[in-house]
């Protein structure tokens, strides 16, 4: 029997810079840091409803790439925040890339407005929020 979603693993070039994004800019809780016997690290970090794996490789990592249209894959991560103009608005005056700015989402039965913009490694997330 299903109890919940746990976690999704991904791929990042710098763990230093991921944690300070997703945890400092995001507000997701580091969880667990360490080194790996290959010298690469791992952490998890909370996101309240699930967590995000994060492993970096000790030879580095090539930069994201999207999904194509038509491809099988995971196209965006998405995050929800009591308002996405306000977390929008602080993101972009922090330097972060922006993919598409705030609109209603086309979701409307399940969303109400969404952002998307790119972590570090130039994987999307998405900002959303509920009405």
């Amino acid at each position: 029997m299903l109890k919940s979603f746990e976690h999704v693993g991904m791929t990042v070039s710098d763990m230093d810079r991921t944690v300070d994004f997703y945890c400092g800019l995001l507000g997701l809780s580091l969880h667990l840091r360490k080194v790996m016997a290959d010298g690469g690290e791992i952490a998890f970090l909370d996101a309240g409803g699930g967590m995000l794996e994060i492993v970096a490789p000790a030879s580095g990592a090539a930069r994201a790439v999207d999904v194509p249209e038509g491809t099988a894959g995971l196209r965006h991560l998405t995050f929800l925040f009591d308002s996405v103009d306000e977390t929008f608005a602080r993101l972009e005056k922090a330097g972060v890339e922006i993919k598409e700015r705030p609109r209603l989402a086309i979701n409307a039965e399940v969303l109400h407005k969404v952002a998307f913009l790119r972590d570090p490694d130039g994987i999307q997330i998405e900002l959303a929020e509920k009405r």
